[in-house]
C-alpha cells in the first residue's frame, strides 16, 4: 500500500473507467496535455486521495476553494481533464449540435462511472427501464453545456488551459506569452500583405501548361481531387478545360458550412514543402475560400480568391512553404464555410522547397515582374515569421498546460430536445437539476445561481455520503478489481438491466464502511485484502462436488476466480523477468515531434501504465490481449481467447527480443542449472518448479549441448511466457 508501485496499478484500473486516451481517432490529433491527467490519477491513489473528494476534483476542480492558489490548484487542475477525455468528431460543422453530443458524452461518462447509471438513454425519451425521466437528463446537461469544453473553428478543438505558477516563473511566462502573441499578430498581418501581392500578381510563365494534364507528369507530390476524402456531395465537373487528371470538383454553392475535401500530405520525406493549388477560374467563383493547411508547425488559415486565374502558369496558387512529416499526418483542407459562390478543387502539389523559399519559374530566369517580386517577399517574410514562431514554442513555454475545461461566461438552462436535436426544442428550459429519484426526500431544495454552471454542485451532490449509488458503485469496482467479478457483475450498470448484487447486505456494509473510513481507499483495499474470502485458491478442494453442485458458477464466492491477468500486467510481467522494464516518473511519453498516431511505432519498455494511449496506434500487445477501449467507459474489461494471442506470444519481434534478454540474464547468474531454473520460475511464475518440470528442464539443456546453452534457456522462457501459469491467477 505504501509502494509508488500501488498508485500505478490502481490508476490504470481507473484510467479504464474514465476513458483515458491521449489523442482522437479523429486525424489522429495529439492530446499532448492528457498525461498530466494520468499523473494525477496515479497520485491521487499513491495519496490514499479520500474518494468524495477525487470524485470533486475530477468534475469541478477549477471552482474549488483552495488554501494553496498555486500547489493546490495545480494539482487539481489536471483532475478537469475528466471532462475533457471523450472521443469526438470535431469536424462537425454545426457547433451547437456538436457541444450537446460532448455534453451527452460527459453525462453517460458521469453517470456510468460514478453511479452505475445509464444516463444516456433518457437523452431522447424519457428511460424506459430506471426512473430517470428526459426532463432530469436536461436538467444535468444544462449544467455541462454551461461548461466550455472546446473552442470552434472549422475544426474545433480542446482546451489546454495554463496552469498557476509562482510570482518569478509567472514573470518569465508572460513575458513569454506577450513575445508569442507580437509574433502571432505580426503573422496575420504578414499572411495579409501576401494575399494582396497575390491578389495583385497576374504574371505568367512563359511556358503555359496544357489545359489537361495528368498528375503524373507534375514534379512533386501531387494529389488530386479523386484521392481527397470527402465530408459532403462535391459535383465533378470537365466543364472547363483546364484541370488535372480526369475533373475538378466544386460544391454547387449549395450546403455551405457542411462541405470539405482533405488533401493528405503523404510526402516522401520530411522537410518543408512549397504546398500549391489548382482550380479551373471562373466568375462565379468565391472570393474568399478557407484553406486550411496542417502541417508539423502548426495549422495555418489561408482565403483564396479563386475568382482570380492562378498566378503559376495559369493553373496554381502558392500557399506558402511549410514543413511536413513524412508519416503522413499533414494535410491540406478545403471548407466552404462561411462561401457564397462556387468553392472549387483541383489538386494538391507539395514541391520540395528550401527554407522561406518560393518557387517561382519566372524569377529562375531573371525575368520577374514587380508584382512577381513582392508576391515572393510577402511569402518569404511569412515563412520567416513562422520560422521564429515555431522556434519560439520549440524553445518550451514556461508556462505549463493542462488538458481542461473552464466556466461559460453565459451559464444557461436547457428545453427538453426532441430527440436530442439541438434544433427541436420542446417547452420551457429545464432549471439545471440532479436526478430527482436521488434527492426527493432531502429537505433542502437544489438550487443553482444564474451566474455559475452547476458543476461545483454536480460534484457535491454525486460525492454526497447521502448519495444512494456513489459509495456502493465504487466498492463493487474495487471488489471487482480484487476478486475478477462485482458482487454487481454488470459494474458499470446498477440500474433494472444491470445484474442484481450476490450479496446486497455485503455491498451496503462496504459501502457505509468506506464512508466512515473517510473514503479511504487503501483501507477499503486492505480490509478486503485480509477476509477469507480474498485469500482462498481457485480449487474447490474438499467437498468440490457439493460446492459446484451449489453453486455452479461461483456466484457466492466459495473459492478464487480463475482468470487471466490483465494485458499490461502481462507485458510488465515478461519485461520484469527479462530484466527490461522501466518504472518511469510519469510526465509526458509521447515522442517528441509526433504529429499524429497513426502508425505510432511503441518501442519504450516503460511500465504500460505509462505507455501513450493512442486511439489509432495501441501497443501491439496490450490490444491482442483485451486491454480496455479507450474511448468508452470500461467497468469490465471483455477478456477473448483467440489464435493472435498465441501467435503473438509465439512469433512477435518482442516477445522473441525479451526471451533473449531474460536467457542472457539468467545464464550471467551464479550457480547451477538447476539454480537458475528456480529462478527462471520465480521471475515468471512466481512459484519453484514441479519435480516433472525439472526433469523436462534437464532433458531439454541436455538436447541443445554445452554450446546450445543461450539458446536452450531462450526456449525454457519462450515456453514459460506461454504457459498457461504465466497467464492466469489461481
Amino acid at each position: 500500500l505504501n509502494s509508488p508501485r500501488f498508485g500505478e496499478r490502481w490508476g490504470r484500473n481507473w484510467l479504464d473507467v474514465a476513458r483515458f486516451g491521449e489523442s482522437y481517432t479523429l486525424r489522429g490529433l495529439i492530446l499532448r496535455e492528457a498525461w498530466r491527467y494520468r499523473d494525477y490519477v496515479i497520485d491521487s491513489f499513491n495519496r490514499d486521495l479520500p474518494f468524495d473528494q477525487f470524485i470533486r476534483e475530477q468534475i469541478a476542480g477549477d471552482l474549488m476553494n483552495s488554501s494553496d492558489p498555486v500547489a493546490e490548484r495545480a494539482r487539481r487542475l489536471p483532475a478537469t481533464g475528466f471532462l475533457a477525455l471523450g472521443n469526438h468528431n470535431l469536424e462537425e460543422q454545426d457547433k451547437r449540435q456538436l457541444e450537446l453530443d460532448v455534453v451527452d458524452e460527459q453525462l453517460d461518462t458521469l453517470g456510468k462511472a460514478f453511479m452505475g447509471q445509464a444516463l444516456g438513454c433518457a437523452r431522447c425519451h424519457d428511460h424506459k427501464f430506471d426512473p430517470i425521466p428526459t426532463r432530469d437528463y436536461h436538467a444535468m446537461a444544462g449544467i455541462l453545456a454551461s461548461t466550455v469544453s472546446l473552442s470552434h473553428a472549422n475544426v474545433s478543438n480542446w482546451l489546454d488551459l495554463p496552469l498557476p505558477l509562482e510570482d518569478n516563473e509567472e514573470r518569465a511566462a508572460r513575458l513569454h506569452d506577450a513575445r508569442l502573441a507580437i509574433l502571432e499578430n505580426e503573422l496575420k498581418e504578414a499572411e495579409a500583405v501576401r494575399e494582396k501581392a497575390v491578389a495583385a500578381d497576374t504574371s505568367k510563365a512563359s511556358f503555359v501548361m496544357p489545359e489537361i494534364i495528368a498528375a503524373s507528369e507534375l514534379p512533386g507530390l501531387v494529389v488530386d481531387d479523386s484521392d481527397a476524402e470527402k465530408v459532403g456531395d462535391w459535383m465533378h465537373s470537365i466543364h472547363s478545360r483546364s484541370y488535372v487528371g480526369e475533373g475538378y470538383l466544386h460544391d454547387e454553392a449549395k450546403g455551405k458550412g457542411l462541405k470539405t475535401l482533405s488533401f493528405n500530405a503523404s510526402v516522401p520525406k520530411s522537410g518543408r514543402y512549397e504546398v500549391r493549388l489548382a482550380w479551373a477560374e471562373g466568375g462565379s467563383r468565391d472570393p474568399a475560400v478557407p484553406v486550411t493547411i496542417s502541417s508539423a508547425e502548426g495549422d495555418f488559415l489561408v482565403h483564396v480568391d479563386q475568382r482570380q486565374t492562378p498566378t503559376i502558369e495559369g493553373r496554381f496558387f502558392s500557399l506558402g512553404t511549410y514543413r511536413f512529416e513524412s508519416n503522413g499526418a499533414g494535410y491540406v483542407l478545403i471548407s466552404n464555410e462561411g462561401t457564397q459562390g462556387h468553392v472549387v478543387a483541383d489538386a494538391v502539389q507539395f514541391l520540395p522547397a528550401g527554407e522561406g523559399e518560393i518557387s517561382s519559374d519566372s524569377a529562375a530566369d531573371g525575368k520577374e515582374s514587380a508584382e512577381a517580386k513582392a508576391r515572393r517577399e510577402a511569402a518569404a517574410e511569412v515563412s520567416r515569421i513562422k520560422r521564429e514562431i515555431t522556434a519560439l514554442k520549440a524553445d518550451g513555454s514556461p508556462r505549463p498546460r493542462y488538458l481542461g475545461v473552464m466556466e461559460s461566461k453565459t451559464p444557461s438552462d436547457l428545453p427538453v430536445l426532441a430527440r436530442g436535436v439541438v434544433h427541436l426544442p420542446t417547452g420551457d428550459p429545464v432549471p439545471r437539476s440532479f436526478l430527482q429519484v436521488t434527492y426527493q426526500n432531502s429537505p433542502e431544495p437544489i438550487t443553482i445561481s444564474g451566474s455559475e454552471s452547476g458543476r461545483l454542485q454536480l460534484a457535491d451532490w454525486i460525492a454526497s455520503k447521502e448519495n444512494p449509488l456513489t459509495a456502493r458503485v465504487f466498492v463493487n469496482r474495487v471488489w471487482h478489481w480484487m476478486f475478477g467479478r462485482g458482487l454487481v457483475r454488470s459494474v458499470d450498470n446498477f440500474g433494472t438491466t444491470g445484474e442484481a448484487p450476490s450479496h446486497p447486505e455485503l455491498l451496503d456494509w462496504l459501502a457505509l464502511r468506506f464512508i466512515e473510513d473517510g473514503w479511504s481507499v487503501k483501507s477499503l483495499v486492505r480490509e478486503i485484502a485480509l477476509t477469507r474470502a480474498y485469500r482462498v485458491a481457485a480449487s474447490y478442494g474438499d467437498g468440490a462436488e457439493t460446492l459446484s453442485a451449489i453453486d455452479p458458477e461461483n456466484r457466492l464466492f466459495a473459492v478464487a476466480m480463475k482468470r487471466r491477468v490483465d494485458a499490461e500486467v502481462l507485458r510488465d510481467s515478461v519485461l520484469l523477468a527479462s530484466g527490461q522494464l522501466e518504472f518511469g516518473r510519469g510526465g509526458p511519453t509521447i515522442k517528441p515531434g509526433t504529429s499524429n498516431d497513426y502508425r505510432y511505432e511503441h518501442d519504450s519498455n516503460l511500465r504500460s501504465v505509462l505507455l501513450p494511449v493512442l486511439r489509432n496506434s495501441m501497443p501491439q500487445m496490450l490490444e491482442v490481449f483485451n486491454t480496455a477501449d479507450p474511448s468508452r467507459t470500461t467497468g469490465n474489461r471483455e477478456v477473448g481467447t483467440v489464435a493472435p494471442q498465441a501467435l503473438f506470444l509465439m512469433n512477435d519481434p518482442f516477445i522473441l527480443n525479451q526471451v533473449k534478454a531474460a536467457a542472457a540474464r539468467v545464464l550471467s547468474e551464479q550457480g547451477s542449472d538447476d539454480d537458475r531454473l528456480e529462478i527462471a520460475t520465480l521471475r515468471v511464475l512466481g512459484r519453484f518448479p514441479h519435480p516433472e518440470e525439472r526433469e523436462l528442464v534437464s532433458s531439454l539443456l541436455a538436447s541443445y549441448g554445452e554450446n546450445g546453452a543461450e539458446e536452450a534457456w531462450s526456449a525454457l522462457f519462450h515456453a514459460l511466457f506461454s504457459c498457461l501459469d504465466f497467464r492466469y491467477l489461481d
